[in-house]
C-alpha cells in the first residue's frame, strides 16, 4: 500500500439503506478509503453476499478490514470455549476474505488470573493452530490480534510484537487502547515515536508500511478502557499521533472507532493531509 488510508469501523451512519454494499459505496462517495466489517456480534454476510461486496469494493477502490467476534477467549479454561473461539475466528476470516478484506483483528483472550507467560504460550499455541487451519482451507487473509485496553486482557504491545515475531503474523495496533491501558500514558509525540520505533525494531520497517490500526477518543478508569468517545471529547492526543504517522512515513489502514464514525474519520483525514 502506498499511502495512509482512513476508514470507519462499520457502515457509515449516513448510508441509506444501511447495508454493507451501500456502506462501501458511501465510503467512496464521502472521500474515505476503507471500511471495517463489524463481525463483532455475528458474521452478518453470507458467502454469496460477500462475493457481491468484494465486487463493489473493487469497483469503488475501497479497502476492507474486519473485526472478529467479541466472544473470543483463546485462554479459556473450558476447552469447548476455546474451540468455539477458534471456530468464530476461522469463520469470520473465511467470509471476510471472500469479501476482499485485507486483514481481520480480534481480542485474543483474558488472563483469568494465570501467569502472563502461561497465557502467552497458550494463546500462541491456539493462534498457531488457527493459522494451520486457515492454510489448510486456503483462506487468504492477515490475522492480526489487537492491542487491548484493559490490564485484564491479553494484548499489550510487547506481547503482540513478540507473538508476531514468533509465529509470523502482524498486530493490529489500537493506539487509544494503549493509552487507556496505561491509564493516560503513551499520549505524547515522544511516546508515540517510541511506540513506532519499538514496532520498527521488532518487526522491521516494512511493518510501518502495512498497518492495520485503530484510533478513537476514549474514556478510561484506573482499570483501563471504559468507552470510545469522539476525538474532541477526549484527551487522546490524535494530532500528535497523526504527526508521528507522517514523520515515519507510515502507510496502511487507519480505522476510526469514534461514535461519530465517518465524521471523525474525515476529521483524521483532513488533519493528516494538512500536516
Amino acid at each position: 500500500m502506498n499511502q495512509l488510508i482512513f476508514g470507519t469501523a462499520g457502515i457509515p451512519f449516513s448510508t441509506i439503506p444501511r447495508t454493507t454494499e451501500n456502506g462501501v459505496k458511501k465510503i467512496k462517495e464521502i472521500g474515505l478509503g476503507a471500511m471495517e466489517l463489524e463481525f463483532v456480534q455475528s458474521v452478518n454476510l453470507s458467502e454469496n453476499k460477500a462475493v457481491l461486496v468484494n465486487k463493489i469494493r473493487e469497483e469503488n477502490g475501497v479497502y476492507l478490514t474486519c473485526h472478529g467476534s467479541y466472544y473470543i477467549n483463546l485462554n479459556a479454561e473450558d476447552i469447548e470455549k476455546v474451540e468455539k473461539s477458534k471456530e468464530r475466528i476461522i469463520h469470520a476470516a473465511k467470509i471476510a476474505s471472500i469479501a476482499g478484506a485485507k486483514s481481520i483483528t480480534f481480542h485474543a483472550g483474558f488472563y483469568l488470573g494465570f501467569e502472563k507467560l502461561t497465557v502467552y504460550n497458550t494463546i500462541k499455541k491456539n493462534l498457531s493452530l488457527i493459522l494451520d487451519e486457515l492454510k489448510n482451507e486456503k483462506i487468504n487473509i492477515e490475522i492480526r490480534p489487537e492491542t487491548t485496553g484493559k490490564e485484564t486482557q491479553f494484548g499489550s504491545l510487547d506481547e503482540l510484537l513478540n507473538l508476531s515475531q514468533e509465529i509470523g503474523i502482524l498486530p493490529c495496533i489500537d493506539f487509544s487502547h494503549i493509552y487507556a491501558r496505561s491509564v493516560g500514558k503513551n499520549n505524547t509525540l515522544t511516546e508515540f515515536r517510541q511506540i513506532f520505533e519499538k514496532c520498527e525494531n521488532k518487526l522491521g520497517k516494512n511493518f510501518l508500511k502495512n498497518l492495520h490500526c485503530h484510533m478513537s477518543g476514549i474514556e478510561f478508569t484506573q482499570k483501563g478502557e471504559r468507552k470510545h468517545l469522539p476525538f474532541k471529547e477526549s484527551e487522546f492526543n490524535y494530532i500528535d499521533l497523526l504527526k508521528t504517522f507522517k514523520e515515519f512515513d507510515a502507510k496502511g489502514i487507519v480505522i476510526c472507532e469514534s461514535p461519530l464514525l465517518e465524521n471523525d474519520a474525515l476529521l483524521l483525514k483532513e488533519k493528516f493531509e494538512k500536516l
